[in-house]
């Protein structure tokens, strides 16, 4: 099974779920030596798989496929209806409907059966720790298992159930926290100083993740103790991308306007650019 040790270059693609992760993106970094990554959240499982398809078509390298681990507990009606109607009005502005809230497992359990049947290199969980027979079933048919974790007692669980590796996000990451429990009181821990706390508590190679935006940052963490570095900003504005193009013009021209965590665009922990809505919309998103 393909160890993060194993990759010519110590790069690998952040997920980027949610419409920058495309097969194009993910075969263009498995050919250039690091491990591109199929985004499996908020997609279809027929659209998954079709995404999959695609991309052993334009690559035949190593690539792998990120899945929403089953986490939390469905946000307080009270709370969610006062919020769905403030950013109704934010829709109406923009001449647009808004988007109608749910709470589901993402399609888990299929997601998990097409990947038996069409494995991939490796297979990834964001947002909680699958259970010790979700690893073992990836593993019967090839694939290695990472999970990422952002705290050492993460780290212990996804060791405990079996995973190859871990992907260490610290805070600075950007886009939503891969924590396990997304809660209000839950500490935020820098990237370097995880990656210590990481390589404590588990006998685990380490992937790092988290404000590495070109080489020295890959070497820092190398240099901590990392095998490899998971990067996602970095590729945002790649040909290859999926990326919206309003959020390509915000990197490009808002990069003095600073980041902020946020649960103002889906509920979830997430830093996003410091701009209006995040300003106007945080204090009143739903936990």
């Amino acid at each position: 099974m393909l160890a993060p040790s194993d990759l010519p270059l110590p790069i690998v693609l952040a997920p980027l779920a949610g419409g920058p992760s495309t097969p194009a993106l993910a075969a263009a970094v498995s050919d250039a030596g690091g491990l591109g990554f199929v985004a499996g959240g908020y997609r279809s499982p027929e659209a998954l798989a079709a995404d999959v398809a695609a991309t052993r078509e334009q690559t035949g390298r190593p690539f792998g496929v990120n899945v929403f681990a089953p986490s939390g507990t469905a946000a307080d009606p009270a709370a969610l209806t006062s919020h769905v109607a403030v950013i109704a009005r934010e829709a109406e502005a923009l001449g647009v409907a808004v988007g109608t809230p749910r709470f589901d497992d993402d399609h888990f359990e299929a997601k998990l059966e097409r990947l038996h049947a069409d494995p991939v290199a490796v297979v990834s969980f964001t947002f909680g720790c699958p259970e010790a027979a979700v690893v073992d079933a990836l593993h019967a048919v090839g694939s290695a298992v990472w999970v990422t974790v952002t705290r050492p007692d993460e780290a212990r669980l996804a060791a405990a159930a079996g995973a190859d590796a871990l992907v260490v996000q610290g805070s600075e990451a950007g886009g939503h926290r891969g924590t396990f429990a997304d809660a209000l009181d839950v500490e935020e821990i820098g990237l370097l100083a995880l990656l210590q706390l990481a390589s404590a508590a588990v006998d685990l190679p380490l992937v790092a993740a988290g404000g590495i935006m070109g080489g020295a940052g890959i070497a820092a963490a190398l240099a901590a103790g990392a095998t490899a570095a998971q990067l996602g900003t970095a590729f945002l504005r790649c040909p290859e991308a999926g990326t919206w193009a309003g959020h390509c013009d915000a990197l490009r021209e808002r990069p003095g306007a600073g980041t902020a965590l946020t649960r103002a665009f889906t509920g979830r922990a997430a830093r996003g650019i410091r701009n209006r809505f995040l300003r106007e919309h945080s204090a009143g998103a739903p936990v």
